[in-house]
């Protein structure tokens, strides 16, 4: 089988997590005497030496997608960690039900992570851009999402599938006075269909297809992460960004240089909807316990210049990975 590079393990340490312009495309959680919450029993219920591995894009461990619903109203979103930025257009779909081409929105929250760590997965071990799905979301929605395979849940996944495949991406980086940008869709095919009835079981498309500049790209800059962790941080899009921003980054610094990241460029990179550095700063750390909680070989800590981060062994053994 065709070896795939781990983008993590190839580029060249960069502060804040940057690649080369040709690379684009325990403070564990305290226990409190009440009962813990259903988040915090995720993060301490699985062993994270078991490994099953997914995989995520180099560039958008480095750049991300919203948070939360922006709102029907707003059609362009974008990002930015340093000199890598990225752009979100909304796109349009044939709605079956209407015969009519709608508007969809912007993909949002932890579920379209979610699905594109699956579905990059699943294109590097059949190393095909075209995907074959299982004919139900059940089994997915159940073992990564950790949700009750319900008709309502599997419909907000479906949903937020059809928003990914939608968007139009543009990623760019700007070097020495130029700047180079690479634009597409992540799925050129995807398939969309109106159910016969309320009752009737939520269905994957048939086929999910890649485009071809972004699989090439995968094939070369795939991030591996290991699948427990994802689990237990698949409450929250933050944590999940940290947490795959880590894994790509932590293992390239330098032993004994360790690089500060300031708390503007955190704020700029993590801080969508803290418009004060002050709140951003309070909900962060927290956020850090909980990735801390699944990725306890990170080394980073917290000052007032920002977060200085150390030389780490990357969350996934380089024995598991795909070939």
């Amino acid at each position: 089988m065709k070896r795939v590079r781990d983008a993590s393990r190839t580029s060249e340490p960069r502060l804040l997590g940057l690649t080369r312009a040709g690379d684009i495309l325990p403070a564990i959680i305290k226990p409190e005497l009440k009962p813990i919450s259903r988040i915090q029993e995720r993060l301490l219920s699985m062993p994270a030496d078991q490994e099953e591995i997914v995989y995520q894009h180099t560039v958008l461990c480095q750049t991300s997608i919203p948070y939360r619903d922006p709102g029907d109203d707003v059609r362009l979103w974008n990002r930015r960690n340093g000199r890598v930025h990225i752009e979100l257009q909304a796109g349009r779909a044939l709605d079956p039900s209407t015969d009519e081409f709608v508007d969809v929105g912007l993909p949002f929250g932890p579920k379209p992570r979610l699905v594109l760590y699956h579905l990059n997965t699943l294109a590097l071990r059949t190393q095909s851009p075209t995907i074959e799905l299982e004919d139900s979301l059940t089994a997915f929605v159940r073992r990564t999402l950790n949700l009750d395979p319900k008709g309502r849940n599997l419909r907000i996944v479906k949903e937020q599938l059809t928003r990914l495949a939608s968007a139009y991406f543009r990623f760019g980086i700007a070097v020495d006075g130029r700047a180079v940008t690479v634009k597409g869709n992540v799925i050129d095919g995807f398939e969309l269909w109106a159910p016969k009835n309320e009752k009737q079981r939520v269905l994957w498309p048939t086929t999910v297809a890649f485009s071809t500049v972004y699989f090439q790209s995968l094939m070369q800059h795939a991030v591996p992460l290991n699948e427990h962790a994802v689990t237990r941080l698949s409450h929250s899009a933050m944590s999940l960004d940290v947490y795959t921003w880590l894994a790509q980054r932590l293992h390239r610094v330098p032993l004994g240089k360790p690089a500060l990241v300031p708390w503007v460029s955190l704020q700029e990179q993590f801080g969508q909807g803290y418009d004060r550095l002050r709140n951003f700063k309070r909900f962060f750390e927290r956020t850090l316990k909980q990735v801390k909680a699944v990725y306890p070989e990170a080394r980073f800590t917290l000052t007032e210049k920002g977060m200085p981060i150390f030389n780490s062994p990357p969350p996934v053994s380089p024995r598991g990975q795909i070939k």
